[in-house]
């Protein structure tokens, strides 16, 4: 079984430069309990191999030190028990990395499926197919302390500020459909790119996902804090894994993960690396 650390001791140990934006839970041979074994193969791109694809980057609190085979970290770690509710020892799971945009895109594929935060859409599902959902998150506000966002306490107090996100993001559509601020938000390619902006000072607040906003004040944007969380857009941000476009694996992906929900093991990854930092104020 892989090592799991807690979302605490990530914290203590790990100093991260940028943002983008796997103790494996089960993950044991399939011969000593673990899943079904892969029927024959079938639809997986490598025969007796599971690729997984996550971000060119990947960052904590769902990847730790970029190293997905580790088992450690919030997506890391489901992957490893998606692998095993499908049959997939630890060593028989293949990492590799593709851009967000690229592999929510039509075409082929180099993955049997992709896990890097990908909020599922009826847009996106024109082009591929998503898993039942893994988790559901909520989007936040970081504020730079003394800055301009410093003693928001409302969304009404939001609406004036230059507001910050990755472009085509739920972060994005939240902005515009939660806040509707009166400045056009600046939107960028990336996490990362969005990150070095906001700490050179071109926007005043930015918009994350919650996990993520407790990690970046935590560790990466200088002298922040969490502004508050936002209620939920026009789009529920539920995240599933992606996979090719009609994938032969789809339903199997997904009837792996409505079991580890059912039987406790998606709650038990989420409470070990995303269950820090409760309290955080709604804003209205």
């Amino acid at each position: 079984m892989h090592r799991r650390r807690s979302l605490s001791a990530a914290l203590a140990g790990v100093a991260l430069t940028a943002l983008a934006l796997t103790g494996c839970a089960g993950g044991t041979d399939a011969d000593a309990g673990g899943g079904e074994s892969p029927a024959a193969d079938e639809g997986y791109l490598t025969p007796g191999k599971l690729t997984i694809a996550t971000g060119e980057i990947a960052y904590e609190p769902y990847v730790v030190d970029d190293d997905p085979a580790s088992g450690e970290g919030f997506e890391a770690a489901i992957a490893y028990a998606i692998a095993d509710e499908l049959g997939f020892a630890p060593e028989d799971v293949e990492w590799v990395r593709t851009s967000f945009e690229a592999a929510i895109a039509p075409g082929p594929k180099n993955f049997d499926f992709n896990i890097q935060q990908y909020t599922i859409t009826d847009e996106r599902k024109q082009a591929v197919d998503f898993s039942s959902p893994y988790y559901s998150a909520s989007q936040a506000v970081v504020g730079i302390n003394g800055g301009a966002a410093d003693g928001v306490d409302s969304i009404d107090g939001l609406k004036d500020l230059t507001l910050g996100a990755m472009a085509g993001s739920t972060s994005a559509q939240t902005i515009e459909d939660v806040i509707q601020p009166n400045t056009e938000p600046l939107l960028y390619g990336s996490n990362e790119d969005a990150v070095a902006a906001f700490n050179a000072g071109q926007f005043d607040a930015f918009v994350i996902d919650l996990p993520t906003a407790y990690l970046a004040t935590a560790l990466y944007i200088d002298d922040s804090f969490i502004v508050g969380e936002l209620p939920a857009g026009g789009v529920a941000d539920e995240w599933g894994v992606v996979l090719g476009k009609d994938s032969p694996l789809t339903e199997r992906v997904s009837a792996a993960i409505d079991t580890l929900r059912d039987n406790g093991t998606l709650a038990e990854i989420t409470d070990e690396w995303l269950g820090a930092g409760q309290g955080v104020t709604l804003l209205q």
